[in-house]
């Protein structure tokens, strides 16, 4: 070999390099408007709208911290309260539901599974747009339009949630082990409460995750289901006021800090639920 041959790179270094450029570039895409979003939350209205971002003076993030919570007697906060019902609460029901309907389809045999099971993937594939109009026609019928109950609902069954607990049941849940619980009088319920979803735990935890993030950045059904500013999500109630700015420019400080607080709460859930997003994700390969 050359000594011109020897000082060339390596293939797998090129590779490496390559792999790590693009990471790099997507955290970059990512984190710069989270970036912007903290800087500019620190900004009075003045100096918002000037060159200076970067500037550390005109520091005002207290002051925009609570005009947020004292603008429209304290609206933003019930609104904040309301994501945090509708997610959290929707979330780990949802999430109870799916795993459960996933298992039942893994574990049991019953006429047209598979049809059925197809349906699931189809619906996946459905937009939540399209839904929108047909589930305020059956909340109407209901009579549950501006009511909790009508963003509530609707976001329980969750069909890609229901594909992911299939897979989390064949990966994570030997038939083996739940033989030998039968053969022990462990009825059906028992089993699955007492055995098998101890072992889904890690794919619970997952689709729990997905669950939150789409709950909490949904807009589309609240919007189409409520009239009642008191009822809004912060997704919705940041929509409004920043509707408003144009108006009434006291309006862009308060939505820019708001936006960034309701980041925080998926943050947060990523932050102290990543091990077990991690290991779920790997639930396919562990089989």
């Amino acid at each position: 070999m050359s000594a011109t041959d020897s000082t060339l790179p390596r293939p797998r270094t090129l590779g490496r390099a390559t792999v790590n450029a693009v990471v790099g570039l997507s955290v970059l895409y990512t984190l710069l408007p989270v970036l912007w979003l903290l800087l500019a939350a620190a900004k009075n209205r003045d100096a918002l709208f000037g060159s200076a971002l970067l500037s550390l003076s005109d520091f005002s993030f207290l002051t925009n911290l609570g005009d947020l919570f004292a603008m429209e007697g304290g609206q933003y906060g019930r609104w904040y309260v309301n994501s945090l019902l509708y997610a959290v609460l929707g979330a780990a029901v949802g999430s109870l539901v799916s795993v459960a309907c996933g298992y039942a389809f893994d574990k049991y045999r019953f006429r047209h599974k598979e049809k059925l099971f197809g349906l699931v993937l189809a619906a996946v594939m459905v937009p939540q747009t399209v839904l929108a109009l047909p589930l305020y026609l059956m909340a109407s019928e209901a009579g549950i339009v501006n009511t909790f109950w009508a963003v509530f609902v609707p976001v329980l069954f969750n069909p890609f949630g229901v594909y992911l607990g299939r897979i989390f049941s064949q990966g994570y849940v030997p038939d083996e082990v739940l033989e030998a619980a039968r053969i022990d009088g462990a009825g059906e319920l028992t089993m699955y409460a007492r055995v098998a979803l101890r072992m889904l735990g890690p794919g619970l935890v997952t689709v729990f995750l997905f669950q939150l993030t789409a709950i909490w950045n949904n807009f589309f059904l609240p919007m189409v289901m409520l009239s009642d500013q008191d009822l809004y999500p912060v997704s919705l109630g940041l929509y409004t006021w920043n509707s408003s700015a144009s108006v009434s420019p006291e309006y862009y400080p308060v939505v820019i800090m708001g936006s960034l607080l309701a980041v925080l709460p998926l943050i947060l859930a990523f932050a102290l639920l990543q091990r077990f997003w991690r290991s779920g994700l790997t639930a396919g390969a562990v089989k």
